[in-house]
């Protein structure tokens, strides 16, 4: 039993109970929150440790911290927030003693005294001898001829690294030290009485975000004066790089700036700005979008400077940046969904590889880029299976000379989604997100997966996770669209309509998005909309009848498949041709 600020946390029967033995009902994951803060030791638990421990080897977002962080604070009377707090370097406390008291039990209470101080001691035992026993002498408890046995094996390792040590790689004997990353305190230069909170919770999330990242430790500047306030003074203890912004407001945005520095040298690597709409109600939704704006960015240019090109010297000095260049301009494409867009951003990055057929990081762009029309049905069987080939060469490649390369571990969950390998899918696009964890393309994709595996709930909450984040902007179509397939495969139809508005307001892709909508429209007995919607589908994917309009179902649950199958028959009776 756990006591703290009136309140008692019963552990055996998870039960939280205020004056008078009153129980408090709270939902599973936030008492497990409360005890958890109760059993800290009043340290600052970070909101990374809190996500990872309440809900263990699940992809949450943020805002399910949030909710049960709000959840408690409403159990315990907490609406000034002085017993669950925000701590100013990022995560949360419980700022209150807690003690701990055994539950009541007549057979314990016969072998326990009370302590002065109101903790409980136990009885000493009567049967403890009380005659000393010399011991053997021995070094680090070992008798004396084990350790002549352990001093003379050390011998032997010693001496066999030694000999070894000039064939192996100073990595397989010594690990490397990742590189550090301090992010120092974001300065409000707003001028507006909200902007400290904003600065801090945007430093707080920045932290947090890095340091989910894989291959990169985050470590606390020297310096943690009152958030929102930088001193140019006060460089980050021992990092190797810094991230520095500013939080800008005007009358119709906010705006934060931030950069990453080289530490030693004080060189710029990249600067990115972004900004969210001043008049949104949602001061958690303008944090998260401010900081996956600028996090999303930042994060895959670290990700370039700590995995360098794969290209060969001798190929990227002749192609003067040109290959950068085409990746940029076709992968700006890869969600535009149009077969001509599609066609051209195909053929220029095919003449940069002709041009430079040693370059990986064209390569993995193209393969990227074709497994979108694999997944939009823009190849023909035959051209699908020698497109797939082509592309597992290349990204196994791309992924033995750089494991840790977003765009190859983008472009391979990507392969992974298209070719309905879904379990494998989420391993991959899990690991692209442990180094970009803004990265809504991979989100999409981790929610592609869940909806192929008849996890309906999951996908739509990786979806709406995407959509917080809104990074990048031009896929954000893609999980709007996602979100609403998710609400019509539960027969959520009118939810479901928003998103699907939203999505298609963006672009109207294929035609797919207007099929769904008349499913949606149909089952909520809109049926003039429905045909209406149907009949812009046909016209933008000519052709599709009942046996063509579903995607291919290879792996599919079951659960996946029968909803599919309502929603075709739904999408039958809204007009949709059966042959």
């Amino acid at each position: 039993m756990l006591r703290f600020a009136g309140f008692e946390l019963d552990q055996q029967r998870a039960e939280l109970r205020g004056a008078g033995g009153v129980a408090i009902k709270l939902r599973p994951k936030a008492f497990e929150m409360l005890r958890l803060f109760a059993t800290s030791g009043g340290r600052v638990l970070s909101k990374q440790e809190l996500m990872e421990t309440v809900w263990p080897n699940v992809h949450v977002g943020e805002d399910n911290l949030f909710q049960c962080i709000r959840e408690l604070r409403t159990a315990l009377g907490d609406d000034q927030r002085q017993l669950i707090k925000l701590a100013s370097g990022g995560g949360y406390l419980l700022a209150t003693e807690v003690v701990a008291v055994p539950a009541a039990d007549p057979a314990q209470a016969e072998g326990t005294r009370p302590d002065p101080t109101g903790e409980v001691a136990p009885r000493p035992p009567a049967e403890a001898a009380a005659v000393p026993v010399k011991p053997q002498r021995t070094m680090f408890g070992l008798s004396r001829q084990a350790s002549v046995a352990a001093v003379g094996g050390l011998c032997v390792i010693v001496i066999g690294l030694a000999v070894a040590a000039p064939a192996l790689k100073p990595d397989l004997l010594f690990k490397r030290t990742p590189p550090r990353v301090a992010v120092v305190p974001i300065v409000d230069a707003s001028n507006d009485s909200r902007g400290a909170m904003m600065a801090a919770e945007a430093t707080s999330r920045l932290t947090d975000g890095f340091a989910k990242i894989q291959n990169i430790s985050v470590v606390a500047p020297r310096s943690s004066a009152v958030a929102g306030f930088e001193s140019a003074s006060a460089p980050a203890a021992s990092s190797d790089y810094e991230i520095r912004g500013e939080l800008q407001h005007s009358d119709q945005s906010w705006t934060l700036r931030a950069r990453i520095i080289k530490t030693s040298t004080g060189e710029v690597q990249s600067v990115v700005a972004t900004s969210v709409n001043a008049d949104e109600a949602d001061a958690q939704l303008q944090q998260s979008r401010l900081v996956a704006g600028v996090g999303h960015v930042l994060a895959r240019r670290l990700n370039e400077i700590l995995e360098p090109s794969a290209a060969p010297t001798r190929a990227r000095g002749t192609s003067a940046g040109g290959d950068k260049i085409a990746i940029e301009q076709a992968l700006a494409s890869i969600n535009q969904t149009t077969r001509e867009r599609f066609g051209a951003a195909q053929a220029m990055l095919q003449k940069a590889l002709a041009d430079d057929p040693e370059n990986l990081d064209i390569a993995v762009a193209l393969a990227s880029l074709q497994m979108r029309g694999i997944q939009m049905v823009w190849f023909s069987p035959d051209e699908a299976a020698a497109v797939e080939a082509r592309a597992v060469a290349t990204l196994e490649q791309a992924l033995k000379s750089k494991p840790n390369s977003i765009p190859a571990l983008e472009a391979y969950c990507r392969l992974l989604s298209a070719t309905n390998h879904f379990v494998e899918s989420l391993v991959a696009c899990g690991k692209a997100l442990s180094f970009d964890p803004w990265n809504g393309a991979a989100l999409y994709l981790i929610g592609l997966g869940q909806i192929y595996l008849g996890r309906f709930d999951d996908a739509l909450a990786t979806f709406q996770q995407a959509d917080r984040y809104d990074t990048p902007a031009a896929s954000r179509w893609t999980w709007l669209l996602g979100a609403g397939l998710a609400n019509v495969l539960m027969g959520r139809d009118e939810e479901a309509l928003p998103w699907l508005q939203r999505s298609i307001a963006i672009t109207p892709a294929t035609g797919r998005s207007h099929l769904l909508l008349a499913a949606a429209y149909q089952r909520s007995g809109r049926f003039e909309e429905a045909r209406a919607a149907i009949a812009e589908g046909l016209r933008l994917r000519p052709g599709t009848t009942r046996l063509s309009v579903s995607p291919p179902m290879k792996n599919a649950s079951p659960v996946c498949i029968a909803a599919w199958d309502r929603v075709v028959q739904a999408e039958v009776d809204a007009g949709l041709p059966e042959q």
